[in-house]
């Protein structure tokens, strides 16, 4: 494509100096979005939290320069794990990429707050037995789910912004005893 848009240039005729100048610009623009998709593959990404069920604070850099880190994703686990059992799981790497995301596109300043992430399928079961919104195959039991809110920041925002990125499910629950978002 670029080859194509660099002979029709040529063809207008144009000085050697706009042409080299109008080439130069072309392959500015065209590389300028691979640039800043290789800048955000190496990111380092951080996130604060406070559960509100254990009363647990957590600061993890879950990935630094584009990669996972292992030793933080566990220190993950332990902290999402069920707080009415202590079961754990393996929670999925890419809820807290999403996290991450809406975390920064919505500006929050405090830790996120956890209503909810990992639930055995004991502690789904006895949800599901005290209320009618609580799913018999819920992402939670998987570790792919999350249900959370940041202070000072509206609760439609974040739903806003889970939407807008087009990743996976969101629930808003404006009217829950503890209101929140849900993200898988």
């Amino acid at each position: 494509m670029l080859a194509v848009l660099a002979r029709r240039c040529k063809s207008l005729s144009l000085p050697k100096t706009g042409y080299q100048f109008g080439l130069a610009s072309l392959l500015l623009l065209a590389g300028a979005g691979s640039v800043h998709d290789a800048a955000a593959l190496n990111e380092t990404r951080s996130l604060s939290f406070h559960h509100t069920h254990s009363g647990e604070d957590l600061t993890v850099t879950f990935k630094r320069d584009g990669r996972y880190d292992e030793a933080a994703l566990k220190q993950l686990n332990h902290f999402l794990r069920d707080w009415r059992n202590q079961d754990e799981t393996v929670m999925d790497r890419h809820l807290f990429d999403i996290l991450w995301e809406v975390y920064r596109d919505v500006d929050g300043k405090q830790p996120i707050q956890i209503i909810s992430s990992y639930r055995s399928p004991a502690t789904n079961a006895m949800l599901r037995r005290r209320s009618s919104g609580v799913a018999r195959h819920s992402q939670h039991m998987l570790g792919h789910a999350m249900d959370f809110f940041i202070p000072g920041v509206a609760l439609e925002n974040i739903r806003i912004a889970g939407l807008r990125l087009q990743r996976g499910g969101v629930g808003f629950y404006p009217t829950s005893g503890s209101p929140f978002v849900h993200l898988d």
